[in-house]
């Protein structure tokens, strides 16, 4: 499976409004805590159900998609950050060395 790139707001509104799980994971390129989570999520990120559409956000290079993914979905800024969406709604946010695709699958499941 492979990353869909989030590089535009009017994909939120898609999310937003797609039934089923999205997975949005926000990343700073800048950040070595956020390069070992996505490292670990990279590995794990074929566990995930085909059904499942994972969203990458570089928050560096899109920080205003950064600020909407917090206000639309109703979290708090952080990164590295992992949403597990299920019909719009956020039903799951992690981050930092919280971050684990495992129990995003327990929620799925």
């Amino acid at each position: 499976m492979s990353w869909i790139k989030l590089e535009d707001n009017k994909q939120l509104q898609e999310i937003k409004s797609n039934s089923g799980y999205s997975v949005i994971f926000k990343h700073s390129t800048r950040c070595s805590i956020s390069m070992m989570a996505k490292k670990r999520v990279d590995m794990d990120l074929d566990d995930l159900p085909e059904t499942v559409k994972p969203y990458f956000l570089d928050l560096i290079s899109h920080r205003d998609i950064s600020k909407e993914i917090a206000d639309l979905f109703q979290v708090h800024h952080e990164s590295p950050q992992l949403l597990l969406i299920k019909d719009g709604e956020c039903i799951l946010d992690q981050s930092h060395g919280n971050i684990s695709i495992d129990e995003t699958l327990e929620f799925i499941k």
